[in-house]
């Protein structure tokens, strides 16, 4: 049995150039983000003296397209980087999907590899009305004909294609067991109120079940009435210095409560986020919108060791398990935040198999193409 590779394709307007990508999603594991590798096909004597480039702009709406009025706009783009990919400047490494695509296509096919800066933000989209543009961070990749690479870019003879910087877990995965004891006094009262969260691992991948072992120790004259246990996805916005938090899984129980006075519970509580059950929540950060098969809570932010993770830009993804027991009107609750990481497993399988050529205009997801 032979597995299907798919590979993406999209045609300029005028048909004279057609790029192919192997994969839309490249990954970044704190060691470094894979290069955008694909095929450009330019049709004979087309060229006449020209050239053709490649540049990656990040595309950044913090603002609903209808709310932009009187001048305003709610959209920031930057070039990441460009260059001239045929005539290349150098040998270009090519990969097996490359290889193969270029001996289907024939001489006119050029491989080519765009590279990504260090610092560049990781693709998030926050949920929104499916009827508007995608709120988020977005990826371009720009292939077009010009004499200079700033010339003017014409949509006649360029190629836009959607395209995802993935964050991956490191391969060495830590065995840290975050933990974390808070206490609690009670006005006209003596002793305290204890709970310890302890997690089992550092990183979570997406689809595991976090577990969080609970002890509680009841020192006080007041009595726990249950507990409530949730996963908070906490997303700061650096365009606008802005910061704010969902909750994406949760629950709560009354399992071995009341603990009384003078008493103790030890118990482990199981929470999944995930996006399938956060799909009408509006602005919980994704790695792509939720009509995807693939999609994701956005990953955590992991920065590469040495670098300042304040220095992160876009969309900034955290998580904590957020445990509280409630002592009741009078006595308030204990809250207590422990931070974890979500990702993507670090390895990274691709089948093998014949070439399958899908258009990407049916394959995007995330954000609008333009078909024009």
């Amino acid at each position: 049995m032979v597995n299907a590779v798919k590979v993406f394709k999209k045609t300029a307007p005028n048909g004279k150039i057609t790029c192919y990508l192997g994969r839309r999603d490249f990954i970044d594991n704190t060691k470094g983000t894979e290069p955008i590798d694909g095929v450009v096909l330019v049709d004979d004597g087309y060229l006449q003296g020209r050239k053709v480039f490649a540049s990656v702009n990040v595309v950044y709406r913090f603002g609903r397209e209808e709310d932009e009025v009187m001048g305003l706009c709610f959209t920031k783009e930057m070039e990441l980087t460009s260059q001239q990919i045929f005539p290349a400047a150098n040998d270009t490494p090519v990969n097996e999907v490359q290889d193969r695509l270029v001996k289907k296509l024939g001489g006119n096919a050029h491989p080519f590899v765009v590279t990504l800066p260090e610092m560049a933000p990781n693709s998030v989209v926050l949920q929104s009305d499916e009827s508007a543009k995608p709120l988020g961070v977005l990826y371009e990749l720009r292939v077009f004909v010009a004499a200079r690479a700033d010339e003017q870019l014409h949509k006649r003879n360029s190629v836009t294609l959607a395209v995802r910087r993935v964050q991956y877990a490191p391969a060495e995965r830590s065995a840290r067991q975050p933990s974390t004891l808070v206490s609690k006094g009670f006005a006209l009262s003596s002793g305290k109120l204890n709970l310890e969260v302890t997690l089992e691992k550092d990183i979570y991948y997406h689809g595991d079940k976090v577990c969080a072992n609970l002890n509680i120790s009841n020192g006080s004259r007041k009595t726990v009435k249950c507990i409530k246990a949730s996963v908070v996805q906490h997303v700061e916005v650096t365009m606008t210095n802005s910061h704010f938090t969902k909750t994406v899984a949760g629950m709560e129980s009354k399992e071995g409560c009341p603990i009384t006075p003078g008493s103790n519970l030890v118990k482990s509580i199981m929470l999944t986020p995930c996006a399938k059950t956060n799909k009408n929540t509006f602005g919980v950060a994704l790695d792509g919108k939720v009509k995807d098969s693939d999609c994701n809570l956005a990953s955590s932010t992991l920065v590469s060791q040495g670098q300042n993770p304040n220095d992160a830009l876009g969309i900034v993804i955290s998580y904590s398990v957020r445990v509280a027991l409630n002592c009741g009107a009078i006595g308030g609750e204990l809250v207590a935040d422990l931070p974890f990481k979500l990702a993507h497993p670090s390895e990274a399988t691709a089948g093998k198999g014949e070439l399958e050529v899908e258009d990407f205009a049916r394959m995007r997801r995330g954000m609008s193409i333009d078909q024009s």
